[in-house]
């Protein structure tokens, strides 16, 4: 859940919307009613720069260190009960 003030709202408030903050809420500074900043605790942040890359790097350096084949995983046999197999709902024109 967002937070929201205004900026001069802000300036009163300033030791209670770090609290809020530190404690996980996101909060959105607005000057005359439009959204200019957001003030967010400092884990929230480490945790968007981390260094962990996209799932495409991150499936990547797994397939350097797993070998699948050697983990002998069949695909029919775990994804079986995945997939919905009914028909559906009945659809009249």
């Amino acid at each position: 859940m967002t937070n929201q003030y205004s900026i001069a709202d802000a300036r009163r408030n300033l030791p209670t919307i770090i609290r809020e903050a530190e404690n996980g809420k996101e909060v959105e500074l607005t000057r005359r009613g439009e959204p200019v900043a957001m003030l967010i605790s400092v884990k929230a942040i480490k945790l968007l720069k981390s260094t962990h890359g996209d799932f495409a790097t991150a499936y990547r350096k797994f397939r350097k260190t797993a070998n699948l084949f050697d983990l002998d995983l069949n695909p029919d046999e775990l994804f079986s009960d995945v997939r919905d197999e009914t028909a559906g709902r009945e659809i009249h024109f």
